[in-house]
């Protein structure tokens, strides 16, 4: 409770009757007896508290002067960060913390990571985006099979903001594991994978390492097929994305012959992960259930593969593909307008004063 709320109940407790006991009483210790004495005694002589100055200490690091200065650099379009803050202001870097939490109301967020789109590629999407609300209901994006590839390295995954070691200094620290070793030219699996509303096809491995358009014919579009057919019966839809191997006139016939019904390369828009399941869910799901401690070679991060892929988790599978293609479109869609009406809204309160002062 801030001082000036705390003087307002004295204020109101005193004329009321209560003496300075019973308002230390009621306030719990808030406020020393001393002061609310003081401040009956202002009520009693002014009819009112009046203070000479703020209680407290003089703040000399959040001052105003450093509040706008820190206001001014945040502004900036430049990363910000605390401890250049402190040092440009000569103030501790816990200040400055305080002044844009406590003071500014600011709140740290990480950068996210997006595929840098062309204006292309935009506008296949947003008509991607038109197509899908046009043909399909929610139903029927149910019964779509994604598919994707991935390289798996045998270095395994790496978190440098989460993975923490606690020790007292840095060489405690190392031996309890410190160290990442990476190496220089690891070795790697390319692996394939569908997923559905019904759980997840076998995993595809490579042992070739890339994939041309004769070996995805080959090897994955069979094992798609005859799993689509075992979960759907003749009514599903067979997802890829545009990778060489997927457009190539070969591959797309042999959908056009097999498949009841497949996504072609002229309808899913490139560089576009956030719309399957696979990348922005499944494949962290499969890497977080590799026990990369036992992964040495490449036969061993096979193995791996072939027994973590059993791991994954149902649940996860069923929440993030039956959150449905059409509710990601609405989604990125809702985000696209948002992020337009945001330009117009800073041209508006930031360009526009600027052209009418000219005129």
């Amino acid at each position: 409770m801030k001082s000036k709320n705390i003087q307002d109940i004295v204020l109101s407790k005193y004329r009321n009757g209560d003496t300075p006991t019973k308002i230390f009483r009621d306030l719990s210790g808030g406020v020393g007896l001393a002061t609310i004495k003081r401040w009956c005694q202002m009520i009693r002589r002014y009819g009112s508290i009046k203070l000479s100055s703020p209680p407290g200490r003089l703040r000399i690091a959040r001052t105003s002067e450093n509040i706008r200065k820190v206001k001014n650099r945040c502004r900036r379009k430049r990363r910000v960060s605390a401890r250049k803050l402190s040092m440009d202001l000569d103030i501790s870097e816990r200040s400055v913390r305080r002044i844009l939490k406590n003071d500014l109301g600011l709140r740290p967020y990480k950068k996210i990571v997006e595929p840098a789109l062309s204006d292309d590629q935009k506008i296949k999407r947003k008509q991607f985006t038109n197509w899908v609300r046009t043909n399909f209901r929610k139903e029927k994006t149910l019964k779509i099979l994604f598919s994707n590839e991935k390289l798996f390295d045998i270095d395994g995954i790496y978190n440098s903001q989460n993975e923490r070691v606690w020790a007292v200094d840095r060489a405690d620290a190392d031996k309890k594991g410190g160290i990442k070793h990476k190496r220089k030219f690891s070795q790697k699996v390319m692996v394939w994978l569908g997923v559905c509303s019904q759980g997840i096809t076998p995993l595809v491995i490579f042992d070739e390492g890339t994939v041309d358009h004769a070996c995805y014919i080959e090897k994955v579009l069979p094992v798609a097929l005859e799993y689509g057919n075992k979960v759907f019966g003749n009514d599903w839809i067979f997802q890829q994305d545009g990778a060489k191997s997927h457009q190539h006139y070969l591959t797309q016939q042999w959908c056009r012959n097999n498949f009841p019904s497949f996504i072609d390369k002229d309808c899913w828009p490139p560089n576009s992960p956030d719309l399957n399941p696979l990348d922005y869910s499944i494949w962290d799901e499969l890497a977080n259930a590799i026990d990369w401690k036992k992964v040495k070679s490449k036969p061993t991060l096979t193995q791996q593969l072939n027994s973590s892929v059993k791991k994954i988790r149902e649940s996860v599978v069923l929440k993030v593909v039956r959150v449905g293609l059409t509710d990601c479109i609405v989604f990125i869609r809702t985000m696209e307008i948002t992020y337009d009406n945001k330009k117009i809204l800073d041209f508006v309160e930031h360009e526009m004063p600027n052209l009418l002062r000219k005129r």
